[in-house]
């Protein structure tokens, strides 16, 4: 029989080594500003060890502010240690509601640090029988370990966890003394973080050799004049009082009340689902409600079962043909519908490849009634499909869904239209809160309503089809499916009222309603894709690589795997004898930014660099698109999304076309396996001209910025003769390409620091650059000002159709999260506001097309370029539709302006 486990864990320290381990250039934090790395770090811990340790029994200690009796006994005791950031401060009393949540048990005491109360219930445990775990980023903790009680270290970083473990055996391994006797090293070596004072000039070293050979301070200075050398002997003698000072300092207090806590009181109970999930909604930590199944188990639980009862809705189950009819009878006399599809790719049938089969689809109406239709058995795709063209090609009929977009490919697929679409509500939420990672009903639901609408897995996902797998029983599919389509309707009423108080109305219902048609069309068409040219690419880059490699070894002096970071460093750091410029915890690092400073040192780099960029070429692109290759049309379908990219920005996956690499030849190579569709088209390209510096100017009014694009002139040119102070016709191409640098990099409020690695000069050159500059653009100085003001008093920042993205980040107390809002401040207004550009002139294009009947079709958007697959009698019309659409899809101060080309494949265009 085993022994019962006690787990203990140090709140404080845990918290801060989970706050420290889960920095970036942006601390994690919700929506609404709380930050919230700490708390994150800290569960994931709390959960690894959990899962681990299975403990019978837990508890979480913490310090209070209140001085304990150490300062009573030391008035320098933890003097010098800094005050908690308030970053990590607003967390501690969340990781303490988050802690009750969870039913489990914490302490703290006035008068004691967690250090004691875990000495203290330690003890308890082993005096009981237990096996005990102690959780700490405190090494003064090791002093606890014996037989029965050992000692997790965690280290967290970049969201991964490592443990450093001790018990009796492995202490003894290491320091060679007795883990208690560790309060005797301290007490020789002091400790600068809680300012225990020690004796001065005695290391961790030579307090280890003493203790290892006296056993003890007491003995130690029973037997001073044993101590060899003379030096340590007399810094003994002269701060004797202070050494044993320390040890009282060092020494865990484990004799408390009894009255503190009772170990049945932390015995390991079931969580409060709805209350933790309630909290953990607030904190946004989607990713641990799905881990532990929160909305799951407080959908099943008998409580909320019968209040589902009480409240629900007429449902209508529809299974049969004549069901069905009648139905459609019902619907066709509503004025708005709201739905929500079920799509199974894993299902046989004829759209498997492209949009995937309908498994089900769940309608409401008039807020109160709803209908799930169940396709497979009594009712085939084909039937639905006759049966309900009409209403969704009916456009008097409102009709309101969630990620429409999956649904409008599907559609497509079976010669279906849908008009009428009044509301996305994943778009709506999206435009009210850019920054959400994901946008599920289910969230919405608890965000806007207030209630709980049941999670099951495969309906959910950020712009992904939602899919409804077979193994899902239907008695979970149909309340759950209709469940979500009635919060649909009533999201639809809300997240509208909230739009149009933000004066966001334009921006959805004008551009990013429409452009949901606009991004299905080039779905549905996708982009052809030449198969053989690819494979024949594939192999050339294979004999590429392999020369290359060839290259390589002989450098070398040997053969290794190029691919192994382990092989590779000690090829360039021990045999080579190049200069280290970075460690891993496994060994040399190899990363491109070490590489690269490693350029001039040894010619093997320039060859490693290509190597690896014609690999990713390799296993990315050329191998990676085959498999992406559509059976059926022999192209590849990208999916674009509209709520990922928080400034407004449009992107590629599955897979990404917006990345195709440029830099290389052998990159650009891959864009001709791109072409047209059959002979009958060609590829026109129309790219934007400088977008974001003509919005820039607009934006800050700034007259020579203006001048300068009003005039015609080469901008980066004109930008190199005010900063260098000279003619243009005297500017020198490195002139003109340290001017590009600065113009593109004051859009993303680039410091001198990074425009100097950037450019390869001295960190003061670079200032100089942008102070120059900004001498001479003084309207995008004040911009630059006035933006980071504004964002600071509205918390947010908006772009010219009032797209919006709130900066807490702005009022943050750390530097570096600061500066990061605020160069995020700089940019967005204007990264933002292109981002919108295009997509007017998307929609506009795309109904342009439409209304004449033409033939040519939009298939790409890459960022400022947009790609139209072109008959060759509609040429001259698609050019001239083109240019009027995205020259006119805004009036700035300046004239926006259009590079258009023609070719027979995507290479030849660009």
């Amino acid at each position: 029989m085993h022994a019962d486990k006690l787990m203990l864990i140090d709140g404080n320290s845990i918290l801060n080594r989970a706050f420290y381990g889960l920095q970036g250039p942006q601390l994690l934090s919700t929506s609404d500003g709380l930050y919230t790395n700490g708390v994150y770090g800290f569960l994931n811990v709390l959960f690894k060890y959990l899962e681990e340790e299975q403990p019978q029994y837990i508890c979480v200690a913490f310090d209070m502010k209140a001085p304990t009796f150490r300062h009573e006994q030391y008035d320098g005791y933890k003097a010098k240690r800094k005050g908690m950031p308030d970053e990590l401060a607003v967390q501690v009393p969340v990781i303490k509601e988050v802690l009750d949540a969870m039913n489990i048990t914490r302490v703290e005491y006035e008068g004691y640090e967690a250090d004691d109360i875990i000495g203290w219930l330690s003890l308890c445990g082993e005096k009981k029988g237990m096996e005990v775990v102690i959780v700490t980023g405190d090494r003064d903790s090791l002093q606890l370990i014996s037989g029965s009680t050992r000692v997790k270290l965690p280290t967290t970083r970049y969201n991964k966890t490592q443990t450093e473990e001790y018990d009796y055996n492995t202490f003894l391994d290491k320091y060679k003394i007795r883990p208690e006797q560790l309060i005797d090293v301290k007490a020789l070596m002091g400790d600068a973080s809680d300012n225990i004072p020690g004796v001065k000039g005695i290391g961790e070293k030579t307090a280890l050799d003493l203790i290892r050979k006296f056993g003890s301070i007491e003995e130690l200075y029973n037997n001073i004049d044993q101590v060899e050398r003379k030096s340590i002997r007399e810094k003994l003698e002269a701060e004797k009082e202070l050494a044993f000072l320390s040890k009282k300092l060092a020494t865990i207090e484990r004799s408390m009340p009894e009255e503190l806590c009772s170990i049945e009181q932390l015995k390991i109970r079931e969580y409060n689902n709805k209350r933790l999930y309630e909290v953990f909604k607030r904190l946004e930590f989607k990713s641990l409600i799905d881990k532990l199944e929160l909305q799951k188990k407080i959908y099943e639980s008998a409580e909320n079962k019968q209040e589902n009862r009480q409240n629900s809705n007429r449902v209508i189950y529809v299974k049969e043909l004549d069901e069905l009819k009648n139905l459609k009878n019902l619907i066709i006399s509503q004025k708005e519908i709201s739905f929500f599809h079920l799509l199974d790719k894993d299902m046989p049938g004829q759209n498997t490849t492209l949009a995937g089969n309908l498994a089900g689809v769940a309608l409401s109406w008039g807020g109160e009634d709803s209908a799930y239709i169940e396709i497979g058995k009594g009712i085939s795709e084909r039937d639905f499909i006759w049966e309900f063209k009409d209403v969704f090609e009916n456009e008097s009929i409102k009709k309101y869904g969630h990620n429409v977009k999956s649904f409008l490919v599907y559609l497509k697929c079976v010669n279906v239209n849908i008009k009428g679409l009044a509301f996305d509500t994943m778009i709506g939420a999206y435009i009210l809160n850019p920054s959400k990672d994901t946008y599920l009903v289910s969230e919405l639901s608890v965000e806007y309503l207030k209630t709980d609408v049941m999670p099951v897995e495969g309906l959910s996902g950020k712009g992904k089809s939602h899919v409804c797998y077979r193994d899902i029983p239907c008695e979970d599919v149909i309340p759950v499916a209709t469940g979500y389509s009635q919060a649909i309707y009533k999201l639809q009423k809300i997240l509208d009222q909230l739009i149009k108080a933000n004066q966001q109305e334009i921006l959805y219902y004008s551009i990013e309603l429409p452009l949901i048609h606009v991004l299905a069309d080039m779905e549905y068409y996708g982009f052809k894709v030449n198969k053989d040219e690819l494979i024949a690419l594939s192999k050339e880059l294979d004999e590429k690589i392999e020369s290359l490699g060839r290259e390589i070894y002989n450098l070398a002096g040997e053969e290794f795997n190029i691919n192994s970071t382990k092989q590779l460093g000690e090829v360039l750091f021990e045999k080579l004898k190049l200069p280290v410029k970075k460690k891993t915890k496994t060994g040399y690092s190899t990363d491109a930014e070490v590489l690269e400073q490693l350029i001039r040192e040894h010619e093997i780099i320039s060859y490693i660099l290509e190597y690896r960029q014609l690999m990713k070429l390799k296993t990315t692109y050329a191998d990676g698109l085959i498999s992406m290759i559509n059976p059926e049309t022999g192209k590849i379908h990208t999916k674009f999304n509209q709520t990922v990219v928080v400034t407004g920005r449009i992107s590629s996956t599955e897979p990404n076309l917006q990345n195709i690499p440029v830099k290389l030849e052998m990159g650009r190579k891959i864009r001709k396996v791109f072409e047209p569709s059959d002979e009958n088209y060609i590829l026109t390209d129309a790219d934007y001209s400088q977008i974001e510096l003509r919005v820039l100017a607009h934006i800050s009014g700034d007259e020579n910025l203006i001048a300068a694009f009003m005039n015609n002139e080469d901008i980066h040119t004109s930008t190199a003769s005010k900063i260098f102070g000279i003619p243009k016709d005297k500017v020198t191409p490195l002139m003109r390409d340290r001017a590009k640098a600065v113009n593109f990099g004051i859009i993303y409020g680039i410091g001198d620091f990074s425009l100097a690695k950037d450019l390869g000069i001295t960190r003061k050159e670079a200032r100089k650059y942008i102070d120059d500059y900004l001498g001479k653009y003084p309207g995008v100085r004040q911009y630059m000002r006035d933006i980071i003001t504004a964002g600071k008093e509205q918390g947010y920042v908006t772009t010219i159709f009032n797209r919006r993205r709130y900066l807490p980040e702005l009022t943050s107390n750390n530097f570096n999260i600061r500066s990061f809002g605020e160069r995020i401040a700089l940019n967005t207004p204007i990264q933002g506001s292109a981002a919108d550009i295009i997509k007017v002139a998307m929609v506009k294009i795309y109904n342009k097309l439409k209304s004449n009947n033409m033939k040519s079709r939009l298939i790409l958007q890459v960022h400022d370029e947009l790609i139209i697959e072109t008959h060759i009698d509609e040429k001259n019309e698609v050019i001239k539709i083109l240019k009027e659409c995205m020259e006119t899809a805004v009036t700035l101060r300046v004239p926006l302006m259009v590079d258009i080309k023609i070719g027979k494949n995507w290479y030849e265009v660009k």
